[in-house]
């Protein structure tokens, strides 16, 4: 419960940018944050399931539902409070604090992944990741939002 509500307090931040994106009227911003953070939160839950695997019992669906909404909800909670007004001060804030919790995330990811595989395979991995956020960011563009 304690990796959900980590990843819940790091989701905070993501859903105020995405708010304060949108409040300011950076709707193409606000739409790449979207796509970004559901490509990357969609891998959170393999981080709150993962060490329930090696339990001798199963878990219960009602806890499962309770760590997904403790971990993806206040992105949802942050989007709305962070959408309520505009501040050029708050939303550079919000934004820095979503990419510092990126980063952060990252860089833990990238250590794990470098104790377990060669670096050429970690290289790959961010050659792949950052080509589809390219191309996301691509497609929104044309997509005229």
């Amino acid at each position: 419960m304690m990796i959900a509500v980590g990843i819940g307090v790091h989701n905070f931040s993501e859903g105020l940018a995405i708010g304060q994106s949108y409040a300011s009227g950076a709707i193409r911003l606000a739409v790449i944050l979207i796509i970004g953070f559901a490509a990357h939160n969609a891998t959170e839950g393999f981080g709150i399931a993962g060490p329930l695997t090696g339990l001798s019992t199963r878990t219960s669906i009602s806890f499962l539902i309770k760590a997904g909404l403790i971990g993806g909800g206040p992105t949802f909670v942050g989007t709305l409070l962070g959408g309520l007004w505009t501040s050029t001060a708050v939303y550079i804030f919000f934004l820095a604090i979503a990419g510092g919790a990126l980063i952060y995330v990252s860089m833990l990811m990238y250590n794990s992944g470098r104790r377990q595989t060669t670096n050429d395979v970690l290289m790959i991995g961010l050659f792949v990741g950052l080509s589809a956020g390219f191309i996301s960011d691509l497609m929104v563009t044309l997509g005229g939002v």
